[in-house]
């Protein structure tokens, strides 16, 4: 009897909780209310009917009659601007905790019916008249298919449980707001915040050892031109002068080919702080093009390895990490 009940609310009702994708909208699915100035529109048309009928005038109640059957004929518009429509797909690239995490929704339809005006938010804090916390999306269908991306604020890491996503339109006369909802099920990814300012990363291990270019190395290796965000203790003041322009020195200092990033070895940071170091190292070391490792408690170690899948499997591991 329970899961009849869940069918019927589901059936009947918007979502009440996380359902797979893709979700389909059917008429029982969808909502539709008029809009502030929908009803200006029919208080206005009932204004003017009221004259009509006072002033027996024919004309007046002929264009009263056509124009609420116009606004009639817009609430069904609007519900047809969402019927048939699916939300197929949504996924997104990981990114650190506290940025946006652009989240792409992909839609289908059948072919054959005009669908313009639908805008997707979050079913969050809503405004007066249906406007959303989140910046909406414009939704756009070309050849039955189409998909939007939808900006939505992180601030943990680990999975990301997706809100309960709202689809809309005004269209086609802006007298009816016609919506639906779709909570997807799937989660998705938010890497750790990487620490602001840290250590450089521990020197190398391995045999494979070579020189690579370093701000604060040991041997000069050659004078170059300056750039934006230069340090001052790096520039030749000397060959300055000579030259009439800013030079600076570039160093260079053996690098192992392979960094060990080890959980022990951050024994004196607190569980947070040595996940933000590591995840900070992670991209140092993408960034110098060196290969790492990464050691975390209770798990096989990660690599050595580099590029963009080993980033992610180094990543994954640190945001999916248990909470102190």
């Amino acid at each position: 009897m329970p899961q009849r009940l869940r069918e019927f609310a589901s059936t009947w009702a918007r979502p009440r909780e996380p359902e797979p994708l893709p979700a389909a909208f059917h008429r029982r699915r969808i909502y539709v209310l008029p809009t502030r100035f929908g009803l200006f529109y029919a208080a206005l048309l009932l204004a003017m009917l009221g004259g009509a009928l006072n002033y027996n005038n024919n004309p007046a109640l002929l264009l009263g009659l056509l124009l609420g059957g116009a606004g009639l004929a817009s609430l069904v518009a609007a519900q047809l601007q969402l019927s048939g429509l699916a939300v197929s797909a949504i996924d997104a690239e990981p990114v650190a905790a506290g940025r946006p995490l652009r989240v792409r929704v992909h839609a289908q339809a059948a072919p054959g019916r005009a669908r313009r005006g639908l805008r997707v938010d979050d079913d969050g804090a809503l405004g007066c008249d249906g406007d959303a916390a989140v910046a909406p999306a414009v939704l756009n269908l070309e050849h039955g298919r189409g998909d939007c991306e939808l900006a939505l604020p992180t601030q943990r890491r680990g999975w990301y449980d997706l809100p309960r996503l709202r689809v809309s339109t005004t269209r086609p006369l802006g007298l009816a707001r016609a919506w639906a909802y779709v909570w997807p099920q799937q989660p998705l990814l938010v890497y750790p915040a990487p620490e602001a300012h840290g250590p450089p990363l521990p020197g190398g291990r391995g045999d494979r050892v070579q020189a690579r270019l370093h701000p604060s190395g040991d041997d000069v290796h050659h004078l170059r031109n300056y750039r934006a965000g230069d340090a001052r203790r790096a520039i030749a003041w000397k060959p300055s002068a000579r030259r009439d322009h800013l030079l600076v020195r570039e160093y260079e200092q053996p690098q192992g080919a392979e960094v060990v990033l080890d959980w022990r070895e951050l024994r004196g940071l607190d569980h947070e702080a040595r996940i933000a170091r590591l995840a900070r190292w992670v991209d140092e070391a993408e960034r110098d093009g060196r290969r790492y490792r990464l050691h975390l408690p209770n798990q096989p170690a990660l690599g050595p390895g580099q590029g963009a899948q080993h980033r992610h499997a180094c990543l994954r591991a640190l945001a999916l990490m248990p909470y102190a």
